[in-house]
């Protein structure tokens, strides 16, 4: 039998029949589903030292479980001494069980770790449903070492839904265990 991550057979067992009763769907492939999980670094730094991008995509990669590419600047920039095609940042793009797996490791044992937390803010929804949270500090996921990292730095993690409305996305990502924090 193979391996299904935890959040996927729970989206399977109870989050589809929670929506379908709360929105009322005929057919069970108009539930909405999650569909990736964007995680992305911007590094501004870069342009000075080109190590502190193999750093943000070691870092990514051992958040995620998946390899990280960099991502390069569009155009040029004199002011801060940037040309087109410089590195200037990473991101990593989730999806299916590593997916679900980032999912449940970022419910369960690196929100808990923020300083003062009480839910995350509900205004980071798109208008499409699609959800944007940014977190201040990498060190709440346990498999970065506190002791190995040279800059605290933050982090941007993109949910994109298939959901049509916010609301319908909001319901879905609570049901998947997100802590949205109470009005």
């Amino acid at each position: 039998m193979a391996y299904i991550p935890r959040l996927k057979q729970e989206y399977k067992d109870k989050v589809v029949t929670a929506l379908t009763e709360e929105f009322g769907y005929k057919n069970v492939m108009q539930v909405p589903k999650l569909k990736k999980i964007v995680i992305s670094k911007g590094v501004g730094a870069a342009v000075a030292d080109k190590k502190l991008i193999d750093h943000a995509i070691d870092e990514l990669t051992m958040i995620s479980g998946q390899k990280a590419v960099a991502t390069l600047s569009k155009k040029d920039v004199a002011s801060f001494k940037l040309r087109k095609g410089m590195p200037i940042g990473a991101r990593v793009t989730l999806r299916g069980e590593q997916m679900y797996e980032f999912l449940d490791r970022l419910v369960t044992s690196a929100l808990p770790r923020v300083r003062d937390f009480n839910g995350i803010k509900a205004t980071g929804f798109d208008g499409r449903g699609n959800y944007n949270l940014g977190v201040v500090e990498q060190i709440i996921f346990p498999e970065i070492n506190i002791d190995k990292i040279n800059k605290i730095s933050g982090m941007d993690i993109t949910f994109v839904t298939s959901a049509d409305t916010d609301k319908e996305a909001k319901s879905l990502l609570t049901e998947l265990g997100l802590p949205f924090q109470k009005n």
